[in-house]
């Protein structure tokens, strides 16, 4: 009887080590069918697949699934689930879909892609993250931008993080060198974005047939009316801080740069009267000091809606309590 139960325990801690130890990734058997049930949840590009794009559009590569991007050039893609897309290594987006101004994007996020994270990467791409699609609730976090015309940009997107970024150098083509972008263009409201501790700096390379007329931004957010365009309903409650801008254009002439915007295009001119949009925003403890042209407000009187303080550099607004802008 001794041996019996003896031989008992020996086979239930062989089992109990043999179930902890099993790779959860692995396919396990289902005891009444015999069929393979998928466990698999993170996923590797190339080893699983060779795109990324082919993973994402993978029915067995679900929401909430891992998508590690292993070291060297990658093409980009168009996000349609909401899984994390991550980089090992050194891994580099150096190329993707084309904009319909023909220029090349990293990851472009479209319907089905709320909740996505993008960590950990390298762009080199000129619309590096581009959300398609009114996309919500995305993070955009250790990711490293080099010489972007745009990094990224979140148009209409609610709940964004997008934190602890380096943006290198920005560039422009008659239009863009901007390394932060919150807006709207088609009259909704875009609110709870979080954008903190990024560091941008190095230098807005001008290109060489730029038209100007414009401004480049470290970041900016901005209600689009331009050309009687539908701008925002509401821009409000979003926070930049702890942020650290630093950059001057090589041709201030023709197009310079802003550290900081909050800019309602050409709505005031062409809708005299009318509310503001861009309200109760929260924009404090960021160094904007190694910027010539540091906060950008148009029209000034945003600064009256804004809640705009204890910046690094020439600073706008009161010295407000600290516990306005989280921690």
């Amino acid at each position: 009887m001794k041996n019996l139960l003896a031989l008992l325990l020996v086979i239930c801690i062989f089992g109990f080590f043999f179930s902890s130890c099993q790779n959860p990734n692995d396919p396990v058997t289902n005891n009444t069918t015999g069929d393979k049930l998928l466990k698999k949840t993170i996923w590797n590009v190339p080893g699983d697949f060779a795109t990324i794009q082919d993973a994402i559009d993978d029915a067995a590569v679900l929401d909430g699934h891992t998508i590690l991007v292993e070291p060297g050039n990658h093409y980009g893609a168009y996000v349609s689930k909401s899984v994390e897309i991550k980089g090992t290594g050194n891994a580099v987006i150096n190329d993707g879909p084309l904009h319909p101004a023909g220029i090349t994007m990293g990851f472009r996020l479209i319907a089905g892609s709320d909740g996505a994270k993008i960590s950990h990467l390298t762009f080199t791409t000129d619309l590096s993250i581009m959300n398609g699609a009114a996309v919500n609730d995305v993070t955009v976090t250790q990711c490293t931008f080099l010489n972007s015309i745009q990094a990224i940009s979140n148009w209409r997107g609610n709940g964004w993080n997008i934190n602890y970024n380096t943006i290198t150098d920005l560039r422009t083509r008659n239009g863009g060198g901007i390394g932060i972008l919150v807006g709207d263009y088609l009259g909704g409201t875009v609110n709870d974005n979080e954008i903190s501790h990024n560091t941008i700096l190095g230098t807005l390379h001008v290109y060489s047939g730029d038209g100007g007329g414009y401004a480049g931004s470290g970041i900016v957010i901005y209600a689009d009316f331009r050309w009687g365009g539908a701008g925002a309903e509401a821009i409000t409650n979003n926070f930049v801080t702890h942020n650290s801008i630093s950059m001057d254009s090589d041709n201030p002439a023709v197009v310079d740069i802003n550290a900081f915007e909050l800019t309602e295009g050409y709505y005031p001119d062409e809708h005299p009267g009318a509310p503001y949009v861009i309200k109760d925003n929260y924009i404090g403890f960021n160094d904007f000091s190694g910027t010539t042209n540091q906060i950008l407000l148009s029209p000034l009187a945003l600064e009256d809606y804004n809640n705009i303080s204890r910046n690094l550099g020439n600073n706008r607004g009161q010295r407000l309590h600290p516990g306005l802008f989280k921690p």
